[in-house]
């Protein structure tokens, strides 16, 4: 073989070589991100790591505890946690049905927004016996329906309770929410099924003039409409995609437990039953693959229902926090719904619209996050 040949299969070889490892690092940069390269880095990478605006304190209750591997070289210790396992375990955390947050225990009937019908009694009855008159169903059209007794030991206004006895009832309808105004044909619709459950447990009804009511929900419509507000952040990967576990060890490092559904996680609010402050979604179908982490998302999504969280949570101060913090440390970018990166000078324009709002929603006695809000805006 000459010596021209032989350089020829030299330089063969070297661009079959340059062509294989091209394709394998290509390979590599568009599979998703995953939780395992997290865990996997140094320790002293990971303790210098300042991408995360919080502090060790912020998040003790949320990270996985890590054990020192120290222990693993004494007599009799359990060896070091695997880090592959650490990594399951953080994508779990999205996947979990289990982990929900508590129910809310539904408010009580309120003349603010609801139509309410005193319903006489002419003796006491018995919780029982009022459980068992109840209409099947608990709307009214789209409107929520609900019958209430007077308790005798509280005095308050409560949903009937087997073994209890009351001497006052009423029933009432919402006047508004998210489907509209309470109309005609509703409220004719509660008039008959009030009337029903009156005559069933031996009580006179006194309802309100229907034409009123009806002028009463129109306008609470009118105000809701104008003052219902849902915001929502885009976060897109600026290169290589995630994995559902990725954004789940990200988010749980912020306060982000799972959801009830598939490719949710939330940010629970500061008192027992209250809404979530904020809302982390990504695609169910990736959370529920057979091997998440090796699906791929391109984005995920950060919600707010304003009119349900209380201003005192600072909900948008602490959603701007978590977009920028979340996009720091996966390498993403914050848009709006239509791709539109979000600038400093928008956002602070975002967060002053939202202090009037605040403002008009006290001033009608439906405060964000108080229950007829929540009810109101539903």
């Amino acid at each position: 073989m000459s010596t021209l040949q032989i350089g020829l299969a030299i330089m063969g070889g070297l661009v079959l070589a340059g062509l294989v490892a091209y394709n394998a690092w290509t390979t590599s940069r568009s599979a998703p991100r995953t939780a395992r390269e997290r865990s996997e880095a140094p320790r002293d990478e990971a303790a210098g790591d300042e991408t995360l605006p919080y502090t060790p304190a912020d998040l003790s209750e949320h990270e996985i505890q890590r054990i020192d591997p120290v222990l693993g070289d004494m007599p009799g210790a359990p060896a070091p946690p695997d880090p592959a396992a650490i990594a399951q375990a953080a994508a779990a955390v999205s996947l979990n049905p289990l982990m929900t947050q508590p129910p809310e225990k539904r408010p009580g009937l309120d003349a603010l927004i609801d139509v309410i019908a005193p319903l006489l009694l002419e003796h006491e009855v018995s919780g029982d016996a009022l459980l068992a008159a109840l209409p099947g169903t608990r709307r009214v059209g789209s409107k929520p329906f609900a019958v209430e007794g007077q308790s005798e030991t509280t005095g308050e206004w409560e949903s009937p309770r087997l073994g209890q006895r009351y001497r006052a009832l009423q029933a009432g309808v919402q006047l508004a929410n998210r489907s509209g105004p309470l109309n005609d044909i509703e409220f004719s619709e509660f008039v008959v099924k009030a009337q029903a459950f009156a005559d069933a447990v031996g009580a006179s009804p006194d309802f309100p003039d229907m034409r009123a009511e009806v002028a009463r929900a129109r306008e609470l419509d009118a105000f809701a409409s104008g003052h219902d507000a849902q915001l929502g952040f885009t976060l897109r990967a600026r290169r290589t995609a995630w994995s559902p576990g990725y954004v789940a060890q990200h988010a749980s490092k912020l306060g982000f437990v799972a959801g009830a559904l598939p490719g949710r996680m939330v940010l629970s609010g500061s008192q027992s039953g209250q809404a979530p402050i904020l809302s982390l979604m990504f695609d169910p179908q990736a959370a529920m693959a057979e091997d998440p982490e090796q699906t791929a998302l391109r984005e995920i999504a950060l919600s707010l229902e304003v009119t349900h969280v209380p201003r005192s949570e600072q909900p948008f101060v602490r959603m701007r926090q978590a977009a920028t913090a979340l996009a720091e440390a996966m390498e993403g970018v914050v848009t709006d719904d239509g791709g539109q990166p979000l600038s400093t000078d928008t956002m602070d324009r975002i967060g002053a619209d939202l202090e009037s709002l605040y403002d008009a929603l006290d001033s009608r006695d439906l405060s964000a996050g108080s229950p007829q809000a929540r009810r109101l805006f539903s």
